[in-house]
């Protein structure tokens, strides 16, 4: 396996992360309550925080097992996406993708995906890629689907978010043996 390796599309880099990164994720990501709404998750809340994460992201690149991509367009930091959980004994590792939400309607986490799935599959062997979304979220749902992953099965109630349950759709990518 050989763990994040910069990845080109049509109109993105994915790349390692950087320190500098911390900033942007901070203010965009972070401070923008639209953009954990569906995930409970805010590793960019402070900027302390975001600079931890983004100092863990990069001293995990050593670890051939570790994911993890800053999606840039035209020099501009603009998402992330992530592959973790890797299992060894069923080939399986889950995903997940965000961009900015001044960023949203342009295809680019669509593409984004895209490229990790095929990149997962085809160079690193992995043969199940996972992901979830709430119902709600109909842009992660139409990201997911665009990609090439298919739904599974939805899980009433399954997300518990700041108070509020949510039904949860789980989405696979398999690649045929």
């Amino acid at each position: 396996m050989s763990g994040t390796v910069q990845l080109r599309t049509e109109r993105l880099i994915l790349r390692k992360h950087r320190i500098e990164d911390a900033k942007v994720l901070h203010r965009n990501f972070g401070m923008d309550p639209v953009m954990y709404e569906y995930s409970g998750w805010n590793p960019y809340a402070t900027e302390q925080m975001a600079e931890e994460t983004v100092r863990r992201f990069i001293n995990s690149y050593e670890d051939s097992r570790f994911y993890g991509w800053a999606a840039e367009y035209e020099g501009g930091l603009i998402g992330t996406v992530g592959a973790y959980d890797y299992d060894q004994e069923d080939s399986s590792i889950e995903i997940g993708c965000s961009i900015e939400r001044k960023s949203w309607g342009k295809g680019f986490a669509g593409e984004a995906v895209t490229a990790v799935l095929k990149y997962l599959t085809e160079h690193e062997g992995i043969s199940l890629v996972r992901a979830w979304c709430a119902a709600e979220n109909t842009g992660s749902r139409k990201v997911m689907e665009k990609a090439g992953m298919v739904c599974t099965g939805t899980e009433a109630g399954a997300l518990l978010i700041e108070g509020r349950k949510h039904d949860r759709m789980d989405y696979q990518f398999a690649v045929s043996k």
